[in-house]
């Protein structure tokens, strides 16, 4: 499966290199949800609360209400999880708080079917904050701790995130090989090879400044893997 991400910042949709210099903005967020509309599911991140700088939870209920979403950013207590589910949220992506005894609880609080645990690597150790401080964890070393709270792992290579560079393929194979639970890739993906040898692996591919920026045509993709489609 393909999942197109929106990324919202200070009211905007916007795509950022590694974290944290905004490359560009991308349209309106519901011309993003047109441009989208053949793709089953939809990542919406608020990059402002997970940086602890704000939320966006107007648009994040804008987007929820019309399209199947997943939704991250600032997750870290269970009242936050469930109120994303009020706002539609179909799943909702944990980062930083999984990390912390709040998982716990914020697992209990909307179930672990509707769960997606973000594990975030950088120089091989998970990143959590926004991506602004490092753990001494390695993903390959908590997936299978981590694999009772959620359904599923968001998986975001940040080392080549945004750079149009490509995708490391191999962390992606290690990750396949320690749990058995859906996993999602991210980060730096941009050729329609890398989407395939990631569909054989069985992980879905989130895109974001790939398909911004033109790099992969959305109707290319969306005929290229029909059968991933909603």
């Amino acid at each position: 499966m393909i999942i197109p991400c929106i990324d919202l910042m200070d009211g905007k949709v916007v795509q950022l290199v590694q974290g944290r210099d905004k490359a560009l903005e991308g349209d309106a967020p519901l011309e993003m949800l047109r441009k989208f509309a053949a793709f089953s599911e939809i990542q919406v991140i608020d990059l402002d609360a997970a940086m602890g700088k704000g939320e966006n939870s107007a648009l994040v209920e804008l987007l929820a209400a019309r399209a199947k979403c997943r939704v991250g950013g600032g997750v870290r207590s269970a009242e936050r999880a469930r109120r994303l589910v009020e706002l539609g949220a179909h799943r909702v992506i944990v980062g930083t708080a999984a990390f912390t005894p709040a998982l716990a609880g914020i697992a209990a609080a909307v179930g672990p079917a509707r769960l997606v645990v973000a594990l975030d690597s950088r120089g091989g150790k998970i990143v959590v904050k926004g991506w602004q401080e490092s753990t001494e964890f390695t993903a390959e070393e908590v997936v299978s701790r981590l694999e009772p709270y959620c359904s599923g792992f968001l998986c975001t290579y940040v080392d080549k995130e945004g750079l149009l560079e490509g995708t490391d393929l191999a962390w992606f194979r290690r990750l396949r090989a320690a749990t058995g639970h859906e996993i999602t890739a991210a980060g730096g993906i941009t050729t329609v090879e890398e989407i395939r040898e990631l569909e054989a692996l069985d992980i879905h591919a989130a895109l974001g400044m790939a398909i911004y920026t033109g790099r992969l045509d959305l109707a290319e993709l969306a005929g290229a893997f029909p059968s991933r489609q909603g």
